[in-house]
């Protein structure tokens, strides 16, 4: 009588084909979940050129977010976009603009900068807002920088080793320049979902991280209260109420007006607009941002391609105040 059990040839056939369909399946349940997920592990930005060139850069929420934050901390203080260039590349070579706590020696944060020789503090210069400050304020003092090379303006400052390093981080710097500084419109976007995080969220929450890389003006000029001794904004209910009753989203949104008059060091209120918009896209994770309005156009969280398109119409009343306000949602607790 034939012995029914499979052979040995038959049972380690049978053992691979196994072990291939839960692989497939696994890929399967993988790919599906990157579709879901924006096609991504997590949240992921890119900003592209405004030209049309096909240029884009490509970088993480928490990069976007350091970038976000060199970039306001220049132009609040009337640094020119080529600074802030400069600055990003030294950032991209120096951390890969990460706030990193190690490096050469006693080199620290996001520009590596030492304490040993006269930066500040660690916990100083382990603030990003700080560390950007005492950068341009190095930079400030260089004669014609931003007629030099990039390499040379950065060199200038960081008194690196290796000097050339800064030039290959330029045209992704460049990109992000002109972004987060405003001179190029809805560039600079992020695809996936915001990540969980313990941080304070919600409307107060993006008016404290708005002052802290810009400083009190930020929502001062658009007419939102601030405690006179706290250093974060205080709730201002005319400013986070949505318009029109019955709004679900009314209540999480932080409307930013950008007045003509609020323009400066050669940028137009259009730009201080939609750099503001851009910001709040690069720290959409950090801050659990489900939405940014401006000028007729609107960024989604949670989007297939997590691209800019035009914004919903909400009426004649609506489309012309949201023309000249940078609007803020958060998502729901």
């Amino acid at each position: 009588m034939r012995d029914p059990s499979p052979s040995p040839k038959r049972r380690g056939r049978l053992l691979r084909f196994g072990a291939a369909l839960v692989v497939l399946l696994a890929l399967a349940g993988y790919l599906s979940m990157q579709y879901l997920t924006g096609h991504t592990r997590g949240p992921a930005c890119e900003v592209v050129s405004g030209k049309e060139d096909g240029a884009s850069y490509r970088f993480t929420p928490e990069q976007a977010v350091n970038a976000a934050t060199i970039a306001a901390v220049g132009t609040g203080r009337g640094m020119p976009e080529r600074a802030v260039t400069i600055a990003l590349a030294t950032a991209l070579q120096e951390s890969a603009l990460r706030n990193i706590d190690y490096g050469d020696r006693d080199s620290l944060g996001l520009f590596q900068q030492r304490p040993s020789q006269g930066w500040g503090t660690p916990e100083e210069i382990m603030d990003p807002v700080y560390s950007a400050g005492i950068f341009y304020d190095h930079l400030a003092k260089v004669p014609g920088y931003t007629r030099l090379p990039l390499t040379v303006a950065a060199q200038r400052v960081q008194l690196s080793g290796f000097p050339q390093a800064y030039a290959k981080h330029e045209p992704d710097a460049t990109l992000l320049a002109a972004a987060l500084t405003g001179r190029s419109t809805a560039t600079l976007a992020c695809l996936g979902r915001p990540g969980v995080t313990r941080a304070t969220t919600g409307p107060d929450a993006v008016r404290s991280a708005l002052v802290r890389d810009f400083g009190r003006d930020v929502v001062q000029e658009a007419g939102a209260e601030v405690g006179g001794g706290d250093p974060s904004p205080a709730p201002t209910p005319s400013r986070t109420t949505g318009s029109g009753s019955g709004s679900s989203a009314g209540g999480r949104t932080v409307t930013l007006p950008v007045p003509a008059d609020t323009a400066a060091a050669g940028r137009s209120a259009r730009q201080r607009g939609w750099q503001l918009a851009h910001w709040a896209v690069a720290n959409a994770s950090a801050l659990r941002i489900e939405r940014v309005s401006y000028a007729g156009r609107e960024w989604t969280a949670g989007t297939t391609d997590g691209r800019w398109r035009a914004a919903s119409t909400r009426g004649a009343a609506g489309a012309e105040r949201d023309a000249g306000s940078v609007r803020i949602t958060t998502t729901r607790h």
